[in-house]
């Protein structure tokens, strides 16, 4: 993989070019941050117009997240190989077509396949924001540069949920995916015009067996944990040819890696310990806060019967409690010790699911909303200090690699938890039912009850169906519970890698790199 100092040598615009400039990168930024979210609350009407199950339909989110988390490691190669603006132009470009083509499909593979278009092209925004954002500010503008685009990152999260609830209910899911096409076209627009274009570089070059193969086992893993519940797991054949793929490829790419002399991920960042455990750390984030992310819309539609507008409302807040916590903790980094910062986040992020815990439909619309700001809070105060405390031991030169790294097992990680809870809410909500089941029978003495067996009588096929219901809606309560708690277990679970993080030499702090 490959690094690039991409600007350096240009003169620093000003006025109304660099405004126009940075208005442009952020209504970028802005388009994907919202695609993290904006089709979360759309889900359950997608599934019913491809007829998909709930299983399947996860397909929608987690084959974005695997494109963009393949794809995001090459924008250092690809920026030094073509050029900034034109990479960042075919970049925004593509990813509008992609997203008109999901808006247009017809069936299940027909969005998976877009989404997948959709990652590619929008892997390298996020990344390339960054860089022209630090490009066209002098070195005493840059961190105010940064949170700037940091609140834009964030303000996805916010307007996401709201945004595609209402489009969804008002228009059509598919109006979810059109609405890149004004921002797209407003931001192509202003690159085109204002942008200026970096040096080429013909003669670089890329790892192509490192990337491929780390591609094939991604890719094959994902698909193994997407289709495992739906197949019996290693009792299908798929399954079993999948994770020997996945397994054999990433062989392939360790075996590269340690023996290659300009592989595409270079050993040498993993000696740096703040960053193998920053990786490790931002990898279990991932998880944890998509995951959640994915399974809130679910139960407020399935289970509490809410309107996808009003799912978009209650969810929305969580970006506000995000982007709140974000400012303060811009102040204190550089005052407080930032494992400080990262313990206070997981301890206020594992309390909001060990409160989640203790759900039930019945839960006032007022303490999901509450729990959501705090739960985003949390986020708010492992974001910036964890990239920090990750990349500001990496020399400069190897941090725009790691940055991609960085990217890269948070994508992962929010790909496999996706795919992991939705699998386990499945099979947990089989495994209750049978439980539950056995100890309803029509010896049950509260059948004896007028109003009981009026609405749920076991000798009648409308009463047993109602009975089935009532039992289906108890295992899926008991379900979400399950995977609440085990996000809150892996929460925890990290708080040991604090301990692993150390100051850098001098005592000093990079503020240069926020990666999202």
């Amino acid at each position: 993989m490959s690094a690039t100092s991409t600007g350096a040598s240009e003169a620093i615009p000003t006025g109304l070019n660099k405004a126009a400039i940075s208005a442009c990168v952020i209504l970028a930024t802005l388009m994907q941050a919202l695609d993290t979210t904006i089709a979360n609350v759309a889900l359950p009407y997608m599934q019913g117009s491809v007829s998909a199950s709930q299983d399947q339909i996860d397909w929608v989110l987690t084959s974005y997240i695997v494109a963009a988390a393949i794809m995001t490691p090459t924008t250092g190669y690809l920026a030094a190989r073509f050029g900034l603006k034109r990479l960042f132009l075919v970049s925004v470009a593509g990813f509008v077509v992609a997203s008109m083509l999901c808006g247009m499909a017809q069936s299940l593979a027909q969005i998976v396949l877009f989404r997948v278009l959709q990652g590619m092209f929008g892997a390298a925004l996020v990344p390339l924001a960054q860089t022209t954002l630090m490009n066209i500010n002098p070195p005493d503008k840059q961190g105010s540069a940064m949170a700037m685009f940091g609140v834009a990152v964030m303000a996805g999260p916010v307007l996401g949920p709201i945004l595609g609830g209402w489009l969804t209910e008002a228009y059509s899911w598919r109006f979810v995916f059109y609405i890149n096409l004004p921002i797209g076209i407003l931001a192509f627009v202003g690159m085109r015009l204002f942008l200026t274009e970096t040096p080429a570089n013909l003669s670089e070059r890329l790892d192509g067996f490192g990337f491929a193969t780390l591609s094939l086992g991604i890719g094959a893993l994902q698909i193994m944990l997407d289709r495992g519940e739906q197949l019996d797991w290693f009792g299908s054949g798929e399954i079993i040819a999948e994770t020997i793929v996945a397994g054999s490829a990433f062989y392939l790419f360790l075996v590269h890696t340690f023996t290659a002399r300009d592989p595409f991920i270079r050993p040498s960042l993993f000696r740096d310990r703040n960053f193998s455990a920053g990786i490790l750390f931002v990898f279990v984030v991932g998880l944890t806060y998509y995951a959640s992310m994915a399974l809130q819309p679910l139960y407020l539609q399935n289970l509490m019967n809410y309107p996808v507008v009003t799912a978009g409302l209650v969810i929305g807040p969580r970006g506000v409690g995000t982007m709140g916590a974000m400012l303060i903790v811009g102040r204190l980094i550089g005052r407080v010790d930032t494992r400080f910062l990262l313990g206070t986040g997981l301890a206020i992020t594992a309390y909001t699911f060990w409160v989640m815990t203790h759900w039930t439909p019945d839960v006032a619309q007022s303490t999901i909303v509450v729990i959501g700001v705090i739960q985003g809070a949390g986020l708010g105060f492992l974001f910036v200090p964890l990239s920090v405390v990750t990349l500001s031991t990496l020399s400069p030169l190897q941090r725009a690699e790691g940055a991609g790294l960085y990217s890269l097992s948070r994508n992962i990680g929010s790909s496999i938890g996706i795919s992991v809870v939705n699998s386990l809410l499945t099979r947990n909500t089989q495994v209750n039912h049978a439980a539950i089941s056995r100890a309803v029978t029509p010896l049950n003495p509260a059948f004896n009850d007028p109003n009981v067996a009026r609405l749920v009588n076991p000798f009648t096929p409308g009463g047993r169906a109602a009975l089935d219901a009532m039992i289906t809606r108890q295992a899926q309560i008991i379900a979400y519970i399950d995977d609440y708690k085990l996000l809150m277990i892996a929460t925890l679970a990290v708080l040991p890698l604090l301990m692993v993080f150390q100051k850098p030499a001098g005592g000093r702090q990079s503020h240069a790199v926020v990666v999202e």
